[in-house]
């Protein structure tokens, strides 16, 4: 089965109330709960993939990064390649930390929909209810050259379920519409991540003094709707959103080098951002919106729960196995099976043509005539090259965690064709 990856980000995403032990039939004893990096087979299965990874390296496509495979809950293979840090020539170590960027969306709708089994807080709920300010948003209209904008009363009401699958009428500013760029930039919204002292609370009332690029509901449009959704949770859990997802979600299943910011004993692992230059080789990535140095520098006070988190590989891969275990995973339940259906689903209200739908928390594929096994296989990536796919039906999960901006190159593709084809 060959899954269709998201051509990602920048053109393209959790605890019943029965939390401790569960002994489900779904979830078999596996070598990824107590992984170590350095103790991790590599495969001789997969020396064609190393090979390909390897040659990229030396075509300077990427610097280095990490490749992880898991099958029905075992890691199968698990492999640092090339460098992180290319012009010192330092090797990429197992046990290096990347910025997981989008792939921190998953995790945040997952900490939503804890809260809808528990009653404090309902899909259909208006964002209203928890952020007042965000009732007043209207659609776009006409756009100024001093980038402010008139405003048209929105037609239907922002919901929980909107912000979560990209339906809410909000859009990104430094990868989406460029108006919207400008709107945020004048109004000082905050729709990545950032070293300033902001809140959640303070960036969402900066986003309600901006517009609606559509009515909600009226179609899906890539969003900073889970940095919103951050803020809707922290209101219906009375605690911050770093504490609520530690306590309900990092903890349980042993994600113990996921963090926002991250504390000091893990700084000197962090993978630095590297971009592509003009002799193909490799410089530090700068970018005028933002500083890379945001998960160890700065205020360390905006919980981006659409673009803030960092990880490695073998924690986001634990995560991804509780889904695969439909909720539970090293006997810890996280969310009832039939809440994992409810993600899985189409949430889409206008359906849109395309080989994947928008779930509660991830794309989910869909069959089509090219790869009629693919349907169910969820997935992800990140703005700096990170990428992820599970498959449901082979209990396969593919890994591939890069640090880069700006190197449009294959080895997503490849990676995904690989450990598809060879999970058949």
């Amino acid at each position: 089965m060959k899954p269709t990856p998201l051509i990602f980000l920048i053109v393209a995403a959790a605890i019943a109330s029965l939390l401790g032990c569960a002994d489900s039939a779904h979830a078999p004893a596996s070598n990824l709960a107590q992984a170590i990096a350095a103790e991790l087979p590599q495969s001789e299965d997969y020396a064609p993939l190393d090979s390909m990874l390897d040659r990229a390296v030396a075509d300077s496509q990427v610097p280095g990064g990490i490749a992880l495979v898991v099958k029905e809950g075992e890691v199968v293979h698990f492999r640092a390649f090339g460098y992180a840090d290319p012009l010192e020539q330092n090797r990429m170590p197992e046990d290096a930390i990347f910025r997981i960027c989008s792939q921190t969306k998953a995790l945040t709708s997952s900490a939503a929909m804890i809260l809808w089994e528990r009653g404090l807080l309902g899909l259909d709920d208006p964002v209203s209810k928890y952020i007042p300010a965000m009732g007043s948003m209207g659609v776009i209209e006409e756009f100024f050259t001093d980038s402010t904008c008139s405003t048209r009363p929105a037609t239907s009401t922002m919901t929980v379920r909107h912000l979560m699958t990209h339906q809410a009428g909000l859009s990104y500013g430094e990868i989406g519409d460029p108006r919207f760029k400008m709107l945020y930039e004048k109004q000082g919204v905050k729709d990545l991540f950032s070293n300033d002292p902001l809140t959640a609370e303070e960036n969402c009332n900066r986003l309600s003094t901006t517009a609606l690029i559509h009515d909600p509901g009226a179609q899906w449009n890539y969003s900073l709707g889970l940095d919103v959704l951050v803020r809707v949770i922290e209101v219906a859990s009375g605690e911050p959103f770093d504490d609520f997802l530690r306590r309900e979600v990092l903890e349980p299943l042993g994600m113990n080098d996921t963090y926002f910011y991250l504390p000091d004993s893990l700084e000197d692992r962090l993978v630095p951002v590297w971009e592509p230059d003009s002799l193909s080789t490799w410089t530090l990535h700068t970018h005028p919106l933002y500083r890379t140095d945001y998960p160890v520098a700065g205020a360390k006070t905006y919980l981006s729960g659409g673009a803030g988190l960092c990880s490695t590989p073998l924690d986001y891969a634990k995560f991804l196995q509780m889904y695969l275990n439909l909720g539970e995973f090293n006997s810890q339940r996280i969310l009832r099976e039939s809440t994992i259906d409810t993600i899985m689903a189409n949430q889409e209200v206008q359906l849109r043509e395309s080989t994947w739908h928008q779930g509660l928390a991830f794309g989910v594929q869909k069959a089509d005539e090219e790869n009629p096994e693919a349907r169910g296989a969820f997935f992800w990536g990140g703005y700096f090259n990170t990428t992820y796919t599970a498959d449901p039906e082979t209990g396969t999960i593919g890994i591939l965690m890069k640090q880069t901006f700006g190197a449009n190159e294959p080895t997503t593709q490849q990676f995904n064709d690989f450990i598809f084809a060879t999970s058949d």
